[in-house]
């Protein structure tokens, strides 16, 4: 019987901020069950196992950084898209270390929302591309740049990479986008 108060959503919901205070790679279905307080047992009755567990907090987290980076764009075009969404991206990064860990995991068997969302953020990226006229398959080609871009910058901020030297890490995020503005505006023909 499943315990009351115990459902889907707000197992994925903990489960994701679980990640967020220890790491994504440490949610397991034990730690979710302490923080019930129920056994272990309990929980499958509502989901498959840690798999699947790890599969909705990615899909939690890919609708919610689509959600925050489609309120960013709004009414926006070019540069200034592109600015917009690039800080979204790395504010949610930031703010939510574990759940942006799930948004890189490449699962087993993406459900349908998992897939969904991701197809999602993925044509936010390309309303960016539209300001600068790429077609394909340069369109595809700036995608993965600009994620490419976007994952190893906060990777390495949040990992203390930038700390060696004295320059502000915005100026530098700041002049970077500067250069993928310049970069697309320029896409080689």
């Amino acid at each position: 019987m499943a315990r009351a108060g115990v459902t889907v959503e707000r197992l994925t919901v903990a489960a994701a901020e679980l990640a967020d205070e220890v790491g994504f790679e440490n949610v397991t279905v034990s730690a979710l069950a302490r923080r019930f307080g129920v056994k272990d047992a309990s929980l499958y009755s509502h989901i498959r196992n840690a798999r699947d567990l790890r599969g909705r907090v990615a899909a939690l987290a890919l609708t919610e950084l689509a959600d925050r980076v489609a309120a960013a764009l709004a009414g926006r075009a070019g540069r200034e898209a592109l600015v917009a969404f690039a800080n979204a991206y790395r504010d949610y990064a930031i703010q939510h270390p574990g759940r942006y860990a799930a948004t890189q995991q490449e699962l087993d068997e993406p459900d349908p929302a998992t897939v969904a969302a991701a197809v999602r953020h993925a044509e936010l990226t390309r309303a960016i591309l539209r300001g600068y006229h790429l077609a394909e398959p340069d369109q595809t080609d700036a995608v993965r740049m600009l994620h490419s871009t976007f994952h190893g910058y906060v990777t390495l901020e949040r990992a203390g990479g930038f700390r060696h030297t004295p320059r502000a890490v915005d100026v530098s995020w700041s002049r970077t986008l500067d250069a993928l503005d310049s970069v697309l505006r320029n896409w080689p023909r």
